[in-house]
């Protein structure tokens, strides 16, 4: 789709100099731009309706367990699943 844009001319001239050094189009620079902005708006809405999980339950570590140590934590945590 074709479509005209008024964008500042320092800001061009300096899209025009990435495009061509990165061998590549005006448009598709422009494109790759557009998509980031998307996606990034995207998963910020996303990450802000999540809500943070939180442990309600009883307990604690198992007896003997070094909470230090993070080789322990790890192999603790491999031989429980």
């Amino acid at each position: 789709m074709k479509t005209t844009l008024d964008i500042n001319d320092t800001l061009l001239a300096n899209a025009k100099a990435l495009a061509a050094q990165q061998r590549t189009s005006l448009t598709r620079l422009i494109e790759e731009g557009l998509q980031l902005r998307l996606r990034a708006s995207r998963s910020s809405t996303k990450v802000s309706k999540r809500k943070i999980p939180v442990f309600k339950g009883r307990g604690g570590l198992v007896a003997g367990l070094d909470p230090s140590s993070n080789k322990a934590m790890l192999d603790a945590a491999d031989n429980d699943a």
